[in-house]
């Protein structure tokens, strides 16, 4: 009998396949007190460990195909600077030799504190970095208990075809998986900001993420189809399921096999209205992919992983550094860089500058621009180099959650007198550098025409924008389910901000997930949006629509939807497009 069971599809396509469960299990953390004269002995054993995972990290890095995407080995490398920071591995040895811990239980320790600090941070994103940190205490601890690899761990592994099913998945695990050929894997937890989530985009496999007990009723070597699109894994397909979907794996291939041709195809609608499609990135290496793609340019380039897994902020010539680099890849094409959103409590890298509190809400805590201006010297060495880097390209400097005009003024009056400075030192840089906000907080949005009276662009940041609004965790897969884009409250934000920039004659964009899903782009573009910003795998997809899409149908389907109840009633309407 066929059963449907239903996650959440974070990496779209379809996989028709065999099982295979990675059970890596429970993990029995032995704990017992050492004598005096083992301290010794089990420091090395712990040492011993950590190089070991290193070297098992290395080799995998280093197998990683050649035809691969660059987003891969920085997720590799992650984890490796994790084996390196003090913070991780050091802590365990001084528990070793001072409360004379064994090594398991002294890294466990360790790791539990390490999940209260990340458990703790308001940004979602950050928040899943948690998983990465669990990931790599699990490879230590594996080789401390001595267990064996697990099957898609082995070299000569026989996976090809197959459908990995798993709690989760290290970035370690992706790149295996491509190395055997696996076709698509489904996790019982995680969220769509996840590293695994992230991964399966990249390497453009189909992967459903939070599936609950997909492994207690699944088993090896079931036959399933995984569609990443709905996030529906069916178990024991019949017949005529197994016809429906292997036709439309002919379709996709066609249809994507023609999404590369529209590279170079200038992005306007039916009607003859341009419309800019611009590449959201986080790490350096990934804009060699923002040019295959034909992006316009960067509408939202991350700066975090300059922050992370270290103990000090970059200083001032890092950053400069860094943005020079992009500049240099970029050849010319426009790049927005958001400053640090980090959160409160970063005690494992340096986006902390002090003590703190552990806070009751700490999605509504001190983050992003809350924390940059109050702690200038965190703030201060990024704006100063943005601005140095403006005299060598197109840079637009934009800043996350801003919520009033008192911040606005506070960092448009931080950014004046940094030029101020700069010019007295005789420093070139872009006077007119456009400073935009990301409106990702519901008063933003309510208060936009304000806004966009005082700076140059704006940009909706729609994954916080909307669990903002509906008030839920988006990342708890407990209630990830009541995420919902089409709600008529977002939408009427979104179409606050977009009239507001008209208004003021400024450009708005949306960098948030909710543009590069192909369900809403006619909506968006209904509702006025002209300047997307997307994960480069989907801006040719994003291109087709806006190719294909006429603004005389599309504007009354938006006010249609304005005037909506619900989300349903919303998607009744979209049904028409």
């Amino acid at each position: 009998m066929t059963l449907s069971l239903h996650g959440m599809g974070v990496s779209r396509g379809i996989a028709i396949g065999r099982v295979h469960i990675i059970e890596r299990g429970r993990l029995d953390i032995p704990e017992y007190h050492i004598e005096k004269d083992q301290v010794e002995t089990e420091t090395r054993r712990l040492v011993d460990a950590v190089s070991l995972a290193k070297q098992q990290l290395r080799a995998i890095r280093d197998h990683i195909p050649a035809a691969t995407s660059p987003d891969i080995a920085p997720f590799i490398d992650t984890h490796l600077l994790m084996l390196d920071d003090a913070v991780l591995t050091q802590e365990p040895l001084r528990l070793i030799k001072s409360a004379a811990h064994n090594a398991e239980w002294a890294l466990q320790l360790q790791r539990d504190t390490l999940m209260h600090v990340f458990d703790e941070m308001e940004d979602p994103y950050l928040r899943t970095r948690k998983d990465d940190v669990d990931h790599v205490v699990n490879r230590i601890q594996r080789i401390l208990l001595k267990q064996k690899p697990l099957r898609h761990e082995e070299p000569d592994s026989r996976l090809s075809g197959y459908v990995l099913i798993a709690d989760d998945l290290t970035p370690a695990d992706t790149v295996l998986m491509q190395l055997h050929g696996i076709l698509a894997f489904v996790t019982e937890y995680g969220g769509p900001t996840s590293h695994t989530a992230i991964l399966a985009r990249s390497l453009v496999i189909p992967a459903i993420v939070g599936l609950h007990e997909a492994g207690r009723i699944a088993r090896e070597d079931d036959m399933v189809i995984v569609d990443g699109n709905t996030g529906v894994m069916l178990v024991d397909p019949d017949e005529h399921s197994l016809r429906y979907y292997r036709k439309r794996q002919q379709e996709d291939r066609k249809y994507y096999a023609g999404l590369i041709r529209l590279k170079e195809t200038p992005a306007k609608t039916l009607d003859d209205v341009p419309v800019r499609l611009h590449a959201n990135v986080e790490l350096p290496q990934d804009f060699e992919i923002v040019r295959q793609v034909g992006a316009s340019g960067v509408g939202l380039y991350r700066t975090e992983f300059l922050y992370m897994n270290r103990e000090t902020p970059p200083e001032e010539e890092e950053h400069y550094e860094t943005y020079l680099s992009v500049l240099d890849t970029m050849a010319g094409l426009p790049l927005t860089i958001r400053t640090v959103d980090l959160g409160a409590d970063k005690q494992v890298d340096g986006g902390r500058q002090g003590g703190g509190s552990v806070q009751a809400n700490p999605a509504l805590g001190l983050r992003a621009v809350r924390l940059c201006l109050k702690e200038p010297a965190l703030f201060r060495p990024q704006l100063r180099a943005i601005l140095r880097a403006s005299a060598h390209g197109s840079i637009r400097l934009m800043i996350p959650m801003l919520s009033n005009m008192q911040e606005t003024g506070q960092v448009l009056e931080m950014i004046d007198e940094i030029k101020m400075e700069l010019g007295n030192q005789g420093v070139e840089f872009d006077e007119d550098i456009p400073v935009g906000a990301m409106i990702e907080v519901p008063a933003a949005a309510i208060c936009a025409d304000i806004f966009a009276g005082q700076l140059d662009f704006l940009s909706i940041g729609t994954n916080d924008l909307i669990q903002y609004t509906i008030a839920i965790d988006r990342v708890d897969d407990e209630v990830s389910y009541l995420y919902e884009p089409l709600h008529p409250a977002v939408l009427r934000l979104i179409r606050m901000t977009i009239d507001a920039g008209d208004r003021a004659n400024i450009p708005v964009a949306m960098c948030g997930e909710m543009a590069g899903d192909i369900k809403f782009t006619q909506l968006l573009l209904g509702l006025g949006l002209r300047e997307f910003s997307v994960h480069p795998t989907y801006l040719l997809e994003v291109k087709k629509n806006i190719l294909e899409s006429n603004l005389g149908r599309l504007s009354g389907i938006a006010d249609a939807a304005l005037q909506a109840s619900t989300a349903a009633d919303v998607e009744k309407l979209l049904e028409q497009l």
